[in-house]
């Protein structure tokens, strides 16, 4: 009689134990331990649009190598805002650029015409406010400031009637890839409304 008590309260401990293992199990995971998510690295993809990817630079000053293509044509500096727009201009657009170097605020002509050709670019320049209403796929281009002296391009991924999104790459190590902002028509101007924004390029 006492060997079948304790057979039965060995059995009834085992139970027990393993009860509690898989509630500590089970509240472990509710709690994020089982899954950590793995850190990001450089060169990531974290996004896309029409097939192009945007990749992963942590700081925004980093720098994996010059991204040129097979026939030679420069994309940029891996893995900055310029070689994603670039790159998205070239693999979705079929778009090569005249000048294919230069910071992101050069990107934009300052004094050249609403809706006029920008030569270097071969690209049509758009004013920020502008006759032209922004569409996807424009390149828009932001200036420089204390802290980016360079300035940032980014791709319009989506136009409404008052809001535009963007995709972007390397806007910084806890930023997102897509941003929205607000968008305006006034006296038949369209404005988005940023004061960065200097304006936005398209394909003729």
């Amino acid at each position: 009689m006492i060997m079948i008590i304790f057979k039965v309260r060995r059995v009834l401990s085992f139970f027990v134990l393993l009860f509690l293992g898989t509630l500590a199990f089970t509240s472990c995971d509710k709690i994020g331990y089982k899954h950590k998510p793995k850190p990001k690295e450089i060169g990531d993809k974290l996004d896309s649009l029409n097939g192009v990817f945007v990749y992963y630079n942590s700081s925004v000053k980093n720098v994996s190598g010059r991204n040129m293509t097979a026939d030679g044509y420069n994309l940029g500096l891996k893995y900055q805002c310029v070689e994603f727009v670039k790159r998205y201009y070239y693999e979705h657009l079929d778009h090569k650029m005249p000048n294919s170097y230069g910071h992101a605020k050069d990107f934009f002509v300052k004094g050249l015409a609403d809706g006029k050709m920008m030569k270097h670019r071969n690209l049509i320049q758009y004013t920020n406010p502008s006759s032209s209403k922004p569409k996807g796929n424009d390149l828009l281009v932001f200036d420089g400031h204390t802290f980016n002296k360079f300035g940032h391009v980014a791709i319009i991924s989506k136009v409404t009637e008052n809001k535009i999104e963007i995709i972007q790459q390397n806007p910084g190590a806890y930023s997102k890839s897509r941003e929205n902002f607000t968008l305006e028509n006034k006296k038949e101007k369209w404005k988005i409304q940023n004061k960065r924004v200097l304006g936005w390029l398209r394909k003729k």
